[in-house]
């Protein structure tokens, strides 16, 4: 196989990606023209490809798989941006999918929670893991030092109803 075909492939594996899960290179902040982005702008990477941008600010010509083979291209190239993410809940929410969108959303607010955090924060998401005040006190780190309010009421949530079930830590 060529390095053409080779190329090929690794641009349209990419591009599904991203429209079928958000999970290519990434767009930058939204432009009054990308916001309140709808179904009609689904697929981003064929239907406005001038929107995804790294958060190098690299475009989809620049992943090729010379550029991935020579190190030009890294891990952070394909970490999605939260304004991704938000133009996604966008285009759900116009499709009528308000739950993907709220999914969308929450992700968005996660991209600003250290990865080793959001593990720690999973770990104590699991049942008979923590008490009802640890995770109180997860949900307000997560509202006040990331700003993500939506997951803050996801673990408070969670709180609650570990409290119901008997699932804190202690009830086992």
């Amino acid at each position: 196989m060529n390095s053409e075909a080779i190329e090929s492939m690794v641009r349209d594996v990419l591009s599904k990606m991203n429209s079928l899960q958000g999970a290519s290179p990434v767009v930058s902040a939204p432009t009054a023209s990308k916001s309140g982005a709808t179904v009609n702008d689904y697929p981003l990477a064929n239907k406005h490809p001038d929107w995804v941008k790294t958060s190098t600010n690299k475009t989809l010509d620049d992943i090729t798989l010379e550029n991935v083979l020579s190190d030009k291209i890294s891990a952070q190239d394909m970490r999605i941006t939260p304004e991704i993410l938000r133009i996604q809940a966008d285009i759900a929410r116009s499709a009528g999918r308000d739950l993907l969108a709220l999914n969308f959303e929450r992700a968005a607010e996660l991209t600003a929670v250290p990865d080793e955090r959001v593990l720690e924060i999973y770990n104590a998401l699991r049942p008979y893991r923590s008490s009802k005040d640890e995770l109180l006190t997860i949900a307000n780190e997560l509202e006040q030092k990331y700003n993500a309010k939506i997951c803050a009421g996801f673990v408070r949530e969670a709180a609650e109803l570990y409290v119901s079930r008997k699932k804190l830590k202690g009830d086992d």
